[in-house]
């Protein structure tokens, strides 16, 4: 009677929560429907009024008009080795700064990663392009790789910086006092116990450099665009085509979706020891 007592204490308070979840995610649940039945539909329902919700029957066309006028393996491709690149490197640079960083204490430091972090892309890219085309490397690859460094490194270091400050300092003290240096401490003791940051920096870094859209409709060329740049060419002058651009928005957003369906829990987790404080 106790524990079913607690039980209808709590169900207020849960069917609460429940609600203003479900308030806060029910538009990006509805764009998200909405976009589906644009990619399902024929350009006749997706023009009709008053609309047409559910595709009566569903057609592929869409997606098959996507592949047949863009070169979408090529550049789901180059979106891969950009996002793959840009992540792997931010990981190199980003999980030991973070550890000096949070180590050291240098508050000043974690200021400049946050203000990084929010600074518009378009103030970076700019002077970028500038050098970029100085070197003769616009068009290509690299230079879409290193302006995702913009993007990436800052969130790995300020994600990690909140996990090594939260790690126990005495494991790192008594490794230095056995005689280990700070970095196999950090290797053999913080990097181990700080993998749930990582991959949550690891994920995050990734979606945002899966997503950007500016840094490679301006560096890249006809042969190096990425995902998000091919949904743009997707638009033409004469009209809007809905369905063909559900359709390559909904394969933009695809792996990203599924990644985050997949890791979900790794990342609430994370998240959630990146919020306890160590002793």
């Amino acid at each position: 009677m106790i524990h079913k007592g607690n039980y209808l204490r709590r169900l207020p308070g849960q069917i609460g929560s429940g609600l203003v979840v479900f308030t806060l995610i029910s538009p990006a649940i509805l764009v998200f429907l909405w976009m589906l039945s644009l990619a399902l539909k024929t350009e006749v329902d997706n023009m009709a009024f008053p609309p047409v919700f559910i595709p009566d029957p569903p057609t592929l066309a869409n997606f098959a008009q996507v592949f047949e006028k863009n070169d979408f393996l090529l550049y789901g491709w180059n979106s891969i080795v950009v996002s793959f690149s840009a992540t792997a490197t931010a990981l190199l640079l980003g999980v030991p700064a973070g550890f000096g960083i949070a180590k050291s204490k240098a508050s000043r430091a974690a200021a400049l990663i946050m203000i990084a972090r929010v600074t518009p892309g378009l103030s970076y890219l700019v002077p970028l392009f500038i050098i970029f085309q100085w070197m003769g490397l616009t068009g290509s690859l690299t230079p879409i790789i290193i302006t995702h460094l913009v993007i990436t490194v800052p969130i790995v270091v300020w994600v990690m910086i909140g996990f090594f400050e939260g790690l126990p300092a005495e494991l790192e003290e008594a490794a230095l006092v056995d005689g280990a240096t700070i970095w196999q401490a950090f290797r053999h003791i913080a990097l181990p116990l700080a993998r749930p940051g990582i991959t949550v920096a690891t994920i995050l870094a990734f979606i945002f450099s899966w997503n950007n859209f500016i840094f490679g409709v301006v560096l890249a060329g006809r042969e190096t665009r990425t995902l998000p740049v091919a949904v743009y060419n997707v638009l033409t002058f004469e009209q809007v085509s809905w369905g063909p651009l559900a359709a390559a928005a909904l394969l933009v957003t695809a792996p990203v979706l599924i990644l985050t369906l997949i890791a979900q829990k790794e990342i609430v987790a994370g998240l959630t020891a990146g919020g306890v404080k160590g002793g």
